[in-house]
């Protein structure tokens, strides 16, 4: 079996957009070293991904003189050496790291594989000087296998940790992601139910996205490490600013990168004010996860992910934001004192924007069956149940948009809602009925079963005559809404509302002078287009007042 001939790939049509073949080729205007990227192919075998590995690596050798592509045969002596058993496979700078990628790019893990062509091109991990410290104990092998989906907004993120790893100790740690809907077998081999799925040396499993430094110390201890994580950081109180173990001075600190807390970061640093934004997960907050957008004036419909990434590519003209950056604790004295799990900043005003987090049933089996069936983002695990059943549990907004999005992905959907009429927009509603979703009226889970590895059944019950039902299932989704992220807004003493929101004037003020809060944590409509509203408004409010203090 022969590859592909690539000889003509320099006279052919661009495959990359020339927008982004700008971008990328700046991106690669930093490289010190030369990057061979080796992608092996069987005919016959995944074709529409082998074509897309073939065109997009193909662009990618022509962007750079630092980099070089070439296509090889899975029969070929090159891809015995690599152990190469899944087509199409894409291996990086095979030379001096383990970083290959399983499946094509084609989705959001694109960005990671461009990211993985730019660190092993300027030989240098990006990490943390507290993860460098933690790796430079590590003394075994490490195999780190991230499961992937095209749309999930988290991926990217938790590969790239895998793959800073994979640079930081070449020869130890090995980096390997893997696109679930090309390699279905492969996923189903490990049970993978979720995505991002890490699993590290076939001994070690990782459900979602987390911060780099407990990535680091769950990669090396082998062990959950949640808890140490946050005490290592504390304790050593390194940064990833140039200024070691130096408190970062600034006028405003924005915990959350939704569009609240960008918008807070733009208007803030268009007002003159030193501005940093940290944000513990990814951008966009929950926004990312929404299949599509229909009420954002400019955009007919867009994807939520597209319409975060606009605005954070917007923002970042702007103002600093510092990801997988969580604030454990905030004093409040002459300065605001805002302690992470990196390092300390020092700021005049303070801006919570930290949204909202999944609610969750609280039934029996729901936390059993989490990533074994049990999901919370249709966007994300959509991919996983193409061709099977699941239920959605919900009738509002989101409940009615993912079952949209699950049956337009080929998945049997029953929304289930315990009133006789849902509480999401009417042309959602009529969206439903008309794509034919069957709906379970009247109804609650109480209880999610399954055979110990997966769910497979839903104890239903009827709320007018109690009557119980069992409902067949592969997987369940929640959407029941959100609650709201209050903790340091409880932490620091400010009030809340009787519903639970952090109470705020029409300035976005709180009830302690230089605090301010903005988006879903003041309650409201709990729009995109208002928590961009209360975000400038929270950030132009600060600017006041540090002109002109009120308190005094």
């Amino acid at each position: 079996m022969t590859a592909p001939d690539h000889t003509s790939s320099e006279n052919r049509e661009w495959f990359i957009p020339e927008e982004s073949r700008q971008q990328l080729a700046e991106h690669f205007g930093k490289l010190t070293n030369n990057v061979e990227i080796l992608v092996f192919t069987e005919d016959g075998e995944n074709e529409p991904f082998n074509e897309f590995a073939h065109k997009f690596v193909g662009d990618i050798g022509r962007l750079s003189d630092k980099v070089t592509a070439r296509f090889l045969s899975m029969d070929s002596d090159e891809a015995r050496q690599a152990k190469v058993d899944l087509s199409p496979t894409i291996l990086i700078a095979p030379d001096r790291y383990d970083i290959r990628f399983r499946g094509a790019p084609m989705g959001e893990e694109g960005r990671s594989f461009v990211t993985a062509v730019v660190l092993a091109g300027m030989g240098e991990s990006g990490l943390s000087k507290q993860s460098k410290q933690l790796l430079a104990e590590l003394d075994e092998n490490r195999e780190a296998i991230v499961f992937v989906n095209p749309s999930c907004p988290y991926c990217p993120g938790q590969v790239i940790n895998a793959i800073k790893c994979a640079v930081e100790l070449p020869g130890t740690v090995s980096a390997h992601c893997v696109e679930t809907t090309e390699n279905q077998e492969l996923a189903m081999q490990h049970d993978v139910g979720s995505v991002p799925h890490t699993i590290i040396n076939d001994s070690h499993e990782i459900l979602g996205y987390m911060p780099e430094e407990r990535f680091v110390v769950e990669l090396a201890t082998l062990q959950d490490a949640e808890e140490l994580a946050g005490e290592l950081g504390r304790e050593q109180g390194d940064h990833q600013h140039d200024a070691a173990d130096a408190a970062v001075e600034v006028d405003l600190v924005v915990v959350g990168a939704g569009p609240a807390g960008l918008t807070a970061g733009i208007y803030a640093e268009r007002a003159g004010l030193r501005t940093v934004v940290l944000e513990k997960s990814v951008v966009g907050g929950q926004v990312t996860l929404t299949p599509v957008v229909e009420n954002y004036p400019g955009f007919t419909t867009v994807p939520g992910k597209q319409l975060m990434d606009i605005m954070s590519e917007h923002a970042r003209e702007y103002v600093t934001i510092m990801e997988g950056e969580q604030v454990d604790e905030i004093k409040i004295g002459r300065n605001i004192e805002v302690f992470t799990n990196r390092g300390t900043y020092v700021a005049r005003g303070l801006i919570l924007a930290t949204g909202g987090s999944y609610r969750s049933l609280g039934v029996p089996g729901e936390d059993k069956y989490y990533g074994k069936g049990v999901n919370y983002c249709a966007t994300c695990d959509g991919y996983l149940f193409k061709g099977k059943k699941v239920a959605i549990v919900g009738g509002g907004n989101t409940a009615l948009t993912d079952a949209l999005h699950l049956k337009n992905l080929g998945v049997d959907v029953t929304i289930i809602h315990r009133r006789d009429e849902f509480r999401a927009q009417q042309h959602l509603r009529d969206s439903v009925e008309q794509e034919d979703v069957h709906v379970l009226w009247n109804t609650v889970v109480d209880e999610i079963r399954g055979d110990g590895k997966h769910v497979t059944t839903l104890a239903l019950r009827n709320v007018g005559d109690d009557s119980e039902t069992e409902l067949p299932v592969d997987g369940v989704f929640v959407a029941i809404g959100q609650d709201v992220n209050t903790e340091l807004a409880k932490m620091i003493g400010l009030t809340l509302t009787d519903k639970g929101f952090v109470q705020a004037d029409a300035s976005m003020r709180t009830n302690i002078p230089r605090i301010y809060a903005a988006g879903d944590i003041v309650g409201g409509v709990q729009q995109i287009v208002t928590a961009i509203g209360e975000g400038s408004v929270a950030a132009m409010s600060a600017f006041e007042d540090m002109s002109h203090p009120y308190w005094k």
